[in-house]
């Protein structure tokens, strides 16, 4: 079933792409085999599925439950395996994630837990460091980057409660991934995950500056200096 989900948002998003974007993707070497940690900024609400397309096959993505409540596309995600992240009760959603990872699957996750401001990006959350540390599977950082003033915002119902959404809508859309990172320390030394998540963040910071040059490359605002370290 996660297969057949995953071939059939592949045209999908083929065909948004085709009519609305103009896909920007800069990567380096192929992504390693078995399970890997994908991590990326969040500055649209479809930055997830592009993300996942880059994974070249099913993935589980974590994602607001706020999602899970829109009517059939709440069904799509449950029936893709995808893990809802429910306020107060993160361990459930870091539980499902590392089983996903000790089962050889890809995970992806936005550290931000949010949509990305519009400039720079939101106090990171320590997930993704801690699965990172714990599992030992590699973290490949992707930073994403499209003009603020293309994206549309539009408000959508996710059961009782209207949430904001914002779509890419005829721009360009650029997407650079990095190399992957490996990590080693305890996971439960709050000093060494509070190091990962920063250099996590480092690099999709580092990322998306580089994905926001090749767009403007006179006026790249709102993301840390490149460290030359990172653009290696």
């Amino acid at each position: 079933m996660k297969t057949l989900l995953y071939l059939l948002m592949v045209p999908v998003l083929h065909l948004y792409t085709w009519l609305l974007l103009r896909l920007n993707l800069q990567r380096g070497e192929p992504l390693p085999p078995g399970p890997r940690l994908l991590v990326a900024n969040h500055p649209t609400t479809i930055d997830p599925f592009f993300v996942a397309w880059l994974a070249g096959g099913p993935a589980c993505i974590l994602i607001t439950e706020d999602a899970f409540k829109v009517p059939l596309f709440g069904a799509y995600l449950r029936h893709a395996g995808h893990v809802p992240v429910v306020a107060g009760r993160g361990r459930e959603a870091f539980t499902q994630a590392q089983a996903a990872l000790e089962a050889g699957r890809t995970v992806i996750i936005f550290p931000e837990g949010d949509l990305s401001p519009r400039e720079g990006l939101c106090q990171a959350h320590s997930g993704a460091a801690r699965l990172a540390l714990l599992t030992g599977v590699p973290v490949i950082p992707i930073g994403i980057y499209l003009p603020w003033e293309r994206i549309r915002f539009r408000e959508a119902l996710c059961g009782a409660q209207a949430v904001m959404s914002r779509w890419p809508v005829q721009t360009p859309y650029a997407i650079t991934v990095g190399h992957p990172l490996r990590f080693k320390g305890d996971a439960d030394d709050r000093a060494r995950v509070a190091e990962t998540t920063g250099v996590i963040m480092q690099h999709i910071a580092a990322l998306a500056q580089q994905s926001a040059l090749r767009l403007r490359p006179a006026s790249a605002h709102g993301f840390a200096p490149v460290a030359p370290e990172l653009t290696r």
